[in-house]
């Protein structure tokens, strides 16, 4: 399912139009990633899905034409986690 054929879905359900269905849709994902961006919280909607900030630590890797070992940096990034109701939905229960 693509964004345009999940908007139709929502607006379909929600018994809206299809515009404000993508206007819900863009401010979730603009609040989702304004709130992991900051990292100091994450965002839970329960049973579904959780979306954090994670930090990767500094290591050493290989480049694999040379095989000479490369630095990569610290950094963070995006952890989504599936809920207990996402999963029991993908056993197909």
């Amino acid at each position: 399912m693509n964004r345009s054929e999940l908007v139709a879905a929502l607006s379909e359900r929600a018994e809206v139009t299809r515009k404000d269905a993508d206007a819900v849709l863009a401010a979730f994902a603009e609040v989702v990633g304004e709130v992991v961006a900051k990292g100091d919280e994450k965002v839970t909607i329960p049973g579904f899905l959780t979306f954090e900030r994670t930090h990767r630590a500094a290591r050493t890797a290989r480049n694999p034409q040379t095989g000479d070992p490369i630095q990569i940096p610290a950094g963070f990034s995006a952890k989504v986690s599936a809920g207990s109701k996402l999963k029991e939905a993908a056993k197909g229960k």
